[in-house]
């Protein structure tokens, strides 16, 4: 259900959340295991949806615009790859045109289940919870 896009930009996100200084391509691609080719894409849908900016130049790097504590795990979905809800019947049936059949509705249903799950989800909480590990990626100690 959660493409490998969506958990490469998760990753990312939750990385750049832990610092407080700018991370180079190469550095968020290394510890979070991402291929940096494919970091690239994922960063640039992040900027383009105002979540991530770039900085150029010496101390240079990658930084959320805004506190994790105030990004969902929705906007960083969303930014990336958007879950398709069903609004219509997938096959084009006449009969299903106003209403979604049984099985459509039940899969809705669950879409929206994890739509919202995701919308009342920091990344900051995410952070927060008391775990033995951290998520989605190993994090070097910091001192």
């Amino acid at each position: 259900m959660i493409s490998q896009t969506v958990e490469y930009a998760l990753r990312a996100v939750v990385f750049l959340a832990d610092r407080t200084i700018p991370a180079t391509a190469q550095e968020i691609a290394e510890v979070t295991k991402i291929p940096a080719a494919y970091l690239a894409k994922v960063l640039l849908a992040l900027g383009r949806a105002n979540l991530v900016e770039s900085r150029r130049g010496p101390g240079g790097g990658c930084l959320l615009v805004k506190p994790a504590a105030e990004l969902s795990v929705w906007e960083v979905v969303d930014a990336v790859e958007p879950l398709q809800r069903i609004r219509t019947c997938p096959l084009g049936l006449d009969a299903h045109r106003f209403r979604l059949c049984p099985l459509h509705k039940k899969l809705d249903d669950a879409l929206a289940q994890v739509e919202r799950a995701f919308r009342e989800t920091t990344i900051g909480e995410l952070l927060a919870t008391p775990s033995s590990s951290r998520p989605l990626c190993p994090f070097p100690q910091q001192l």
